[in-house]
């Protein structure tokens, strides 16, 4: 008697890899095969952003410009300048009704060079970083680290740069004090123990053979780097060149039931929602899939999503399907729907004290809902409505999709914030919805692979309905 009250009342906590019969596990490891195929083409977040165009055009999406007007099934896109990127299938009902909108991020942390990055010290040849995003700097070093990034010369020439992921080329990496000669150092509290200003990276030490000049290996780098891409030390001003960890995404564990991989913050949501999408056809509500750029340092600029650019986007919409008018373009968004697919904080024993455990997300219980982040008293959190929570849990429950609702860390602990509370500023119903991720952060992140294949199956679920 108590045990079947049990079962009816309880909200049962278990892993979801119990129910997986050997069918459903092909496709969770098929689905993780490729997701790791294209986070290691898709290190930064203009290489996701080719990625993704080359994935839209090939499932019969166009450019919103190539369109006069606009129809139900029609498969559009915007790419924002090579680092962010909007895509819809136009629904059957009214877009005035609102729309099914799905936003992540595909920027992550690591280092930026400096617009004067090279210098030489004692027959070394450095580049000098600036960390992007919340690192914890010592990871940083004395890992291989490869170069990736775009130069812009003056005559409009773009050069891509992408040094370090083949296993031909050199890697580059961040030096440490050895253990015998780090007694200072280590009396320092963690957070200090690595110093920005010391995130340079090593990258050569054979001089120029010249007698006469100065500063030759810096010489000698240069020398190489215009051989072999045009470039002089001032095109370094006009570049966007950033710092990854050089390591592969890789199955994790001897049942190979995880991922690890660099920068799975955010770009496991942005993969599986382009995913998902990729695989619908035609839908009752507007789909959106939104890729967006500088999440990880606030999301301001043309590429975050405190730019009006998704704001022209919807317009473009609304002004080729022959709507247009006043206010419109608010009131599509006030009927919106939104999840937003950015990963929660996976609960990891070795740290308990620092989450609530009836609370916390965990690795291989499915996805993650998030009903406000925030720090402490939920400042800057955007809090879904019990009644769009009572609406998500539907669709999820009614598709068998395994989730849990989560909190980020105990209450005083610390906090963070995604790009939710942009679009409830709209009117827009947000939640929440990502995959848990342990080591957050870190240069090498792990999440589950049944959670991956979760999230796949939340999205395309919440943009059917």
């Amino acid at each position: 008697m108590g045990e079947e009250l049990k079962e009816k009342l309880f909200n049962k906590k278990e892993t979801g890899w119990k129910d997986v019969n050997e069918s459903k596990k092909d496709d969770i490891f098929k689905m993780s095969k490729d997701y790791m195929d294209f986070l290691n083409t898709a290190k930064t977040e203009r290489e996701f952003i080719k990625q993704a165009k080359i994935l839209a055009d090939s499932h019969g999406y166009k450019d919103i410009i190539e369109f006069d007007t606009l129809k139900p099934g029609d498969k559009v896109y915007f790419v924002n300048r090579d680092k962010s990127m909007y895509l819809a299938i136009i629904g059957e009902k009214s877009i005035e009704n609102g729309m099914h909108i799905i936003g992540s991020h595909v920027d992550s942390p690591r280092l930026d060079l400096k617009p004067n990055p090279l210098y030489e010290d004692t027959n070394l040849a450095y580049f000098k970083t600036h960390y992007y995003g919340g690192i914890k700097k010592y990871q940083w070093t004395t890992i291989p680290l490869s170069i990736h990034g775009v130069i812009v010369k003056t005559n409009g020439e773009k050069i891509e740069i992408n040094i370090g992921e083949d296993d031909n080329d050199p890697i580059f990496t961040i030096t440490d004090l050895l253990p015998h000669l780090a007694q200072e150092q280590m009396e320092k509290k963690l957070k200090n123990g690595i110093d920005g200003e010391d995130l340079n990276l090593l990258i050569g030490s054979i001089p120029y053979q010249d007698e006469k000049v100065t500063e030759k290996v810096k010489l000698n780098i240069l020398n190489i780097l215009n051989q072999k891409y045009g470039i002089t030390e001032r095109d370094f001003s006009s570049s966007e060149i950033e710092l990854v960890p050089a390591f592969k995404a890789r199955s994790m564990g001897f049942d190979e039931s995880m991922v690890a991989a660099y920068g799975q913050d955010d770009k496991v949501c942005a993969y599986t929602s382009l995913a998902a999408m990729m695989e619908l056809q035609n839908v009752k509500n507007t789909a959106v899939c939104i890729l967006s750029d500088k999440e990880e340092i606030g999301s301001m600029g043309n590429t975050g999503m405190e730019s009006h650019m998704f704001d022209f986007f919807i317009s473009e919409i609304l002004n080729k399907l022959g709507i247009n008018k006043p206010n419109l373009l608010d009131k599509v968004f006030c009927f919106s729907k939104m999840m937003s697919s950015d990963v929660d904080a996976a609960f990891d024993p070795i740290y308990a004290s620092v989450s609530d455990k009836t609370n916390a997300g965990f690795l291989g219980r499915g996805i993650a809902l998030v009903k406000y982040t925030g720090s402490r008293g939920k400042a800057g959190a955007s809090d879904a409505n019990a009644e769009y929570v009572a609406w998500v849990r539907n669709v999820l429950e009614k598709n068998n999709i395994h989730y849990q609702l989560t909190e980020l860390g105990k209450v005083d602990i610390g906090g963070g914030g995604t790009i939710a509370y942009i679009l409830a500023n709209k009117g827009t119903d947000v939640i929440d919805c990502g995959v848990p991720v342990m080591s957050m952060h870190a240069p090498y992140e792990v999440t589950s692979k049944y959670d991956i294949y979760s999230a796949y199956e939340t999205y395309k679920a919440f943009w059917q309905e």
